[in-house]
């Protein structure tokens, strides 16, 4: 396998963080539906993430497919490592 550089794993772990505070508020969110600070919080993370992302993908290919990401030509899903692989 090719060796990948660090920000690869630098920007992975910059989306897992963030991954991890929208799931953490989620949970909070479902038995404290009005607290608006928290509505705010999740939806700041959750364009943090939207831009994380793009990064990652723009640098280094998809992160998921069905749908969720774009794809350049050519096809370039089928290439790994892919993020859960590292």
């Amino acid at each position: 396998m090719t060796q990948l550089p660090q920000e690869y794993y630098d920007i992975l772990e910059e989306l897992q963080t963030v991954d991890f505070v929208i799931v953490e508020l989620t949970l909070y969110l479902d038995t404290h539906p009005t607290d608006q600070e928290a509505i705010s919080q999740f939806n700041m993370y959750v364009k943090t993430r939207k831009s994380i992302k793009k990064t990652f993908e723009k640098k280094f290919g998809p992160l998921t497919s069905f749908g969720s990401s774009y794809s350049e030509y050519p096809w370039k899903w089928k290439e790994a490592p892919w993020p859960w692989q590292v």
